[in-house]
């Protein structure tokens, strides 16, 4: 059947490296070096803040899955790079990739997560919900962790034939049986509903909040329209950034994974050249662990207030009494609130004096 799951497109045809080999290799190093600085940095600022908050729960989760997929994109570099044998090819094929992917995923729904966070305590403060609990929010991130890798796992499992390089290198596909070729495909489609469904919810969550912070400028008669285009940033960076680094990929992965799994009679040019366009758009999903940091420093005000710090600079006294572990846009909107108050005590006396 020319729809059946087989390695024989895969064994026939022979994937040009002379340029992925090169070029991906330097790509991934500079995000490597930048990545691991900067993730490092997070990692020792946000374990020194203390879990008060859903919010700064999740952040650290986030900061711990971009840690393991920075490690990972070490050992993506040597294999794609041809350095070593094909025993370092066939463990980033049935273990470091595995961990590339998942930790990738995690990060994606954890930043789902912080989306409806950030909505909970923005559009609706005053309505206590069970998920703006501490221990809720850790017990999500767990389940997070815990489904994931599950659901990858079988990919390691199944992936156990023996090497067999060709002439263009050890393939990933070629170490599973017609098992791990289904599982593969089919967790690839979760990956697909999993990511399209968490930018749903982070549209319709970020459209709520900037709805929210337009009227609260609007309840106040605020005319400072710096602050409202400063804020309406905050707000959507965490979806810009998701987009542009996630959407390209999610679009290339179907028709790439089909030439894996099955035999669909493509021309080999055909191959290669989704192969390249994959490549290309996962190295760009990829420097999502570079631009997460940046997302911290524009959202979490204990962290800046950290990073401040330990940059050598004198917080102002406006930064110590603020919540350590309240949004930037919380704060922004704290800052409204009072002025809404004022328009209402002088409604009133104007009322009374009628």
């Amino acid at each position: 059947m020319n729809a059946s799951l087989s390695n024989s497109t895969e064994q026939k045809c022979v994937r040009d490296t002379s340029v992925t080999a090169v070029l991906f290799p330097c790509l991934y190093s500079a995000l490597f070096l930048v990545a691991l600085v900067l993730n490092c940095l997070a990692a020792w600022i946000f374990f020194n803040i203390p879990s008060t908050s859903t919010f700064v729960v999740y952040l650290k989760n986030v900061v711990v899955a971009d840690l393991l997929m920075t490690l990972t994109i070490a050992v993506k570099v040597l294999s794609d790079a041809g350095v070593g044998s094909w025993r370092l090819r066939a463990f980033h094929c049935r273990y470091s990739a595995v961990l590339f992917y998942s930790t990738m995923y995690i990060s994606i729904l954890l930043l789902g997560l912080i989306s409806l966070d950030r909505y909970l305590k923005i559009v609706r403060p005053f309505g206590k919900s069970a998920l703006q609990r501490v221990g809720v929010g850790q017990a999500l991130s767990t389940a997070v962790w815990v489904v994931v890798t599950a659901l990858a796992l079988p990919n390691v499992v199944l992936s156990n034939r023996a090497p067999v390089p060709s002439g263009g290198g050890l393939k990933c596909t070629s170490l599973k049986e017609e098992a791990g070729l289904r599982w593969h495909e089919g967790f690839n489609y979760f990956c697909q509903v999993l990511f399209w469904g968490t930018l749903l919810e982070m549209v319709l969550c970020y459209s709520f909040i900037s709805r929210k912070v337009f009227q609260s400028y609007k309840a106040s008669r605020s005319t400072c329209k710096a602050a409202g285009r400063q804020t309406k940033a905050k707000v959507f960076v965490v979806v810009g950034v998701f987009f542009l680094c996630f959407a390209p990929f999610h679009f290339a992965r179907v028709p790439y994974t089909l030439t894996q799994t099955r035999n669909l009679g493509n021309p080999c040019r055909a191959q290669n050249a989704l192969y390249v366009a994959k490549e290309t758009t996962l190295w760009l999903s990829a420097t999502n662990v570079c631009l997460d940091p940046l997302i911290y420093v524009f959202l979490c005000r204990a962290f800046r207030r950290k990073l401040t710090a330990a940059l050598g600079r004198k917080l102002c006294p406006r930064d110590r009494a603020e919540s350590p572990t309240a949004t930037s846009t919380q704060v922004e909107m704290s800052q409204v609130a009072p002025s809404n108050r004022m328009l209402e005590v002088v409604s009133s006396q104007q009322h009374d004096k009628q």
